[in-house]
């Protein structure tokens, strides 16, 4: 049986009943509802857990039954680069995003002063706008699953995504990850980047609920974790710039060599001037520019991360042609844009009648 399988697809489930139940209890206000979210939420965040632990063993033992496992491992490896295979490839680098979404949505929740807010429709309508793009990853994770297994197919061996009782082929050995990847920064790097790009969920998802419910207090949700992401981005632009002056001798400019770099530089400049405008906002200033700078943030690097390395653009960083998942990503970044330019456009006619 294959259990890693099964946990993408309960963490996925949960992940959508937790988004659900939070929904029904923004519009009917039932508390059964929010505790039905809340247990949903955990038992997301558990099998998200479970899954990334399952896997990191896999990529230890290098059990290359799996083709995941097989693409980006190998004996050869020592066992920090086989740990670091986890965010080698697009399956892994999304698990692990929608586990540091769901680990940060659980701390702005019951650590900190936003605990604070835990039972505010500010904070519900942000528990459910987080989970949501949570879901939309851990769905990407269910099309192409981090646990897909060689199988027999017909008169050959062919990969299986869909069946966790399908038996499996015993690979002997792993192929590795691709060479440009096995130097130190690969175990420091990628991470701290999903960290930062995790925590701008944070204050998008706070902005989206400002700009529905008109509450000021969003702010106090948005302000420390976009100092998070801030601070992880920076990080990850500096060392991602010495990893690729090392490697490839781009020197210092980088980012003008590749999409990735360009567009990760474009989200730490809005996420500079949001930092900015939010320490105006107390006196009344910035209601429209704030959440505005939040959103465009957190757009932005599903814009940088995303679009760029799913084959839409051609990039060194590229995981993959574009295909169904690139379709998938498409569509999410699409009704980011939408949904954001209406509430957007609401708030801005709601305040130009009011003056």
């Amino acid at each position: 049986m294959n259990f890693g399988m099964i946990l993408i697809w309960v963490a996925f489930l949960t992940g959508l009943g937790a988004t659900v139940f939070s929904l029904a209890y923004h519009l009917k206000g039932r508390h059964t509802h929010s505790n039905r979210s809340k247990k949903m939420e955990m038992a997301c965040a558990v099998s998200a857990t479970l899954s990334i632990v399952l896997l990191v063993a896999h990529l230890l033992r290098v059990n290359a039954s799996y083709y995941y496992v097989y693409s980006h491992s190998s004996m050869d490896l020592a066992w920090y680069y086989r740990i670091s295979a986890l965010w080698a490839g697009q399956e892994g680098s999304l698990l692990l995003w929608a586990w540091a979404i769901l680990a940060i949505l659980l701390l702005v929740q019951y650590t900190g002063q936003s605990k604070e807010l835990a039972d505010t429709k500010l904070m519900n309508i942000t528990r459910m706008v987080s989970l949501a793009i949570a879901s939309v990853f851990l769905l990407i994770l269910v099309i192409k699953n981090p646990f897909a297994t060689y199988t027999i197919a017909g008169t050959g061996i062919g990969i299986n995504y869909w069946d966790p009782f399908a038996t499996l082929v015993e690979v002997p050995y792993g192929q590795g990850m691709n060479p440009l990847l096995r130097n130190p920064w690969m175990a420091i790097h990628p991470p701290v980047l999903f960290l930062g790009y995790a925590a701008f969920t944070i204050p998008f998802a706070a902005a989206v609920a400002n700009l529905l419910i008109k509450d000021g207090r969003w702010t106090n949700i948005a302000r420390d974790w976009m100092r998070i992401a801030w601070l992880f981005l920076t990080l990850g632009i500096g060392l991602g710039g010495f990893w690729a002056y090392e490697v490839l001798g781009w020197g210092a400019w980088y980012w003008s060599w590749d999409p990735v770099e360009t567009s990760s530089l474009i989200p730490w400049i809005t996420a500079t001037a949001f930092l900015h405008a939010r320490t105006r906002t107390s006196h009344g200033e910035y209601g429209f520019l704030a959440p505005l700078l939040a959103m465009a943030s957190f757009i932005l690097v599903i814009f940088a991360t995303f679009v760029t390395r799913s084959g839409m653009w051609a990039s060194v960083h590229s995981w993959q042609d574009f295909n169904t998942e690139g379709m998938v990503i498409a569509i999410f970044l699409l009704i980011l844009l939408g949904s954001s330019t209406l509430l957007l456009a609401r708030r801005y006619f709601e305040d130009e009648n009011k003056a």
